[in-house]
């Protein structure tokens, strides 16, 4: 039996432990948060060092990948260094695979029709290739990054915006500490101000990326409306459904209940290939991801 961890920053009412057979072989997969504890999280990633087949790092990215460049996160040097026997990945390298071939399936498949539509992503820098595919399926983005990851009212709305925000901000951003930028440990749990930045919810008709991040400032009424976003639990979509949500899209599959985030189901090629995360090519995570089955998860919620 092959074991996969993800270890996660996040909240621990978010955990889960599943076991499946995946090509023919069982797996047992599992999330433990640690609320923002970082001496904790260390802890933990020692602790299953050389234990575990594969870790996935959770809760923090590693890595900020756009277009061309990839930034390091300063503040995850040190978890990167407190593994050094098993494969990890914080979900990077197959989210900028996994997420654009979720939006061309969704189109391929007529699910979700993008032509004309307006798509709010909450942390686009962070969610670049999946940006990229919303523009090629005819969709006109509103980038919040500022909004989300700095509370900082402005937007941008074309790729070229995008790439000079990230390379204006990133060399800077990523050297702050991580938990400025993002909802750690149990602010994970919370919708901070559901009327401070409602209107750009609002005036969208999708909202993608993070889920924590499109969580963070939520409105009461987001009805009609789409969300295309990674993981989430069987609270959070009572959550959407409460507001009104027509459509969830989840860009990783269903596993007994609950959508993994990509570094989980990252961290289950590397332990399937025995490769790490990064050295793994696009066409190998293609393949697995075929093999593995892991396509899109479509909920129907309201009336579409």
């Amino acid at each position: 039996m092959k074991h996969v961890v993800s270890i996660s920053l996040g909240s621990s009412t978010r955990d889960h432990r599943v076991r499946k057979e995946l090509l023919g072989e069982e797996y047992l997969i599992e999330r433990m948060g640690v609320n923002g504890n970082y001496d904790k999280f260390i802890e933990l990633l020692r602790e299953y060092d050389g234990k575990a087949d594969a870790i996935g790092i959770g809760g923090i990215s590693l890595y900020l990948p756009v277009k061309d460049r990839t930034y390091v996160i300063k503040n995850a040097i040190p978890f990167m260094k407190a593994v050094s026997k098993t494969h990890f990945g914080d979900g990077t390298a197959l989210r900028d695979t996994l997420e654009p071939n979720a939006i061309f399936k969704l189109v391929e498949k007529n699910v979700l029709n993008l032509q004309n539509k307006k798509v709010m992503i909450a942390c686009a820098v962070d969610r670049y290739k999946l940006t990229e595919a919303l523009v090629q399926s005819g969709c006109s983005i509103v980038c919040a990054d500022m909004i989300f990851a700095l509370g900082i009212p402005f937007t941008v709305k074309s790729l070229k915006g995008l790439d000079r925000l990230a390379r204006t901000l990133a060399p800077v951003v990523t050297k702050l500490p991580f938990d400025m930028l993002y909802p750690t440990g149990q602010r994970e749990e919370n919708v901070e101000d559901p009327v401070k930045y409602a209107r750009y919810y609002k005036d969208a008709d999708i909202i993608a990326g993070d889920f924590n991040y499109i969580k963070r400032y939520m409105p009461d009424d987001l009805e009609g409306k789409s969300v295309i976003t990674n993981t989430v639990t069987a609270e959070n979509i009572q959550e959407l459904k409460k507001r009104g949500v027509s459509l969830l899209v989840t860009t990783t599959p269903e596993l007994n209940g609950r959508s993994f985030g990509t570094n989980v189901m990252e961290a289950v090629v590397a332990a399937a290939l025995n490769k790490p995360p990064r050295s793994i090519t696009r066409e190998e995570y293609i393949d697995m991801a075929d093999k593995l089955s892991f396509d899109p998860r479509v909920v129907i919620l309201g009336r579409t």
